[in-house]
């Protein structure tokens, strides 16, 4: 199957390794690394590292579009950009040696509804039945999520498998769109449904209730506990082996990766969840938002196991 990932709001991951963070005082950096972002890049540099092509569609701001295409390239995953004016935004992230990371995120280029039409329209004749589009990533400046409906009844309409990995989406936009695949992580769920989700019954209870609203595949990262899955065969729960954290970000762009490889390669749909999780859990072996390793996927589904809670 062929897959494409689409960005429409990029960004430069900057990670900064600190002793100890202490807010409202001067933090001295010990370590800095710079490295190319946004979910829809990440999902296919989680791809590619696994031997899984995909093209990645990306709109970049002219003002350091040449930076972030030299690591693009680098990478060597297939794109296509779309430039317009302004300056792609920057992520960072601070790690203490011995606390949580603390993220601070800028806002990015300003994207008209004619871009984005654009850049649909560019992906559109290369969407069939055997495709898998995957829109990955929060709405940017200007545009909102209800101007990119058309674009997403287009893209079904082909038969292409639709699948959205993004913050932006209320549980009203996804019932509206009704995508083929949606992974929410504990906070999103809890934000759709609308009460808060702790445990895995309770967030397959969930995914159930919004699978009936016809999305029909919707997974929930759980994190160290895990993910579950809805979906027409019934609800799946995976389990993952304890493994030392280096960095989580971009481990759900990578689950997301993890989900669409095994299907575009034919396995099952329980498969299709525990290469999710390998891939998301994999991907936190990694410094900043490198991608997951393919012998450390492998080494992580040894320990994942697979579970049917109801048919």
């Amino acid at each position: 199957m062929k897959i494409l990932t689409l960005t429409l709001n990029p960004a430069f991951d900057i990670h900064c390794g600190v002793e100890k963070f202490l807010a409202e005082h001067e933090n001295h950096m010990k370590s800095y690394r710079r490295h190319i972002g946004g979910k829809g890049v990440n999902v296919s540099r989680a791809l590619h590292e696994n031997g899984v092509e995909s093209t990645a569609f990306v709109i970049l701001g002219t003002q350091n579009s040449a930076d972030f295409e030299r690591e693009l390239s680098a990478c060597g995953i297939d794109y296509l950009p779309v430039y317009i004016k302004g300056r792609i935004r920057e992520n960072i992230t601070i790690h203490p040696e011995n606390a949580p990371e603390t993220r601070i995120s800028f806002e990015g280029c300003h994207v008209s509804p004619e871009t984005a039409a654009e850049v649909f329209n560019m992906m559109l004749p290369l969407c069939d039945g055997e495709t898998i589009f995957s829109f990955n990533g929060r709405m940017p400046t200007g545009l909102a999520v209800s101007e990119v409906f058309s674009h997403f009844e287009k893209v079904k309409k082909t038969g292409a498998k639709l699948v959205i990995d993004s913050s932006s989406f209320t549980m009203d936009d996804f019932a509206a769109v009704k995508p083929w695949l949606i992974k929410p992580n504990q906070e999103e769920i809890s934000e759709c449904v609308g009460y808060p989700v702790e445990t895995a019954e309770e967030a397959a209870e969930a995914a159930r209730a919004i699978h009936q609203k016809g999305i029909e595949n919707v997974v929930v990262s759980l994190g160290g506990k895990g993910a579950v899955l809805a979906c027409r065969e019934g609800i799946f729960a995976v389990s993952v082996p304890e493994i030392e954290v280096v960095s989580t970000i971009g481990a759900g762009d990578s689950s997301v990766a993890g989900f669409i490889a095994a299907y575009s390669e034919g396995k099952e749909i329980g498969e299709c969840l525990a290469m999710a999780v390998s891939y998301g859990s994999a991907a936190c072996f990694t410094a900043g938002t490198n991608p997951p390793s393919k012998e450390d996927v492998q080494k992580i589904r040894e320990g994942v196991v697979i579970k049917k809670l109801r048919g």
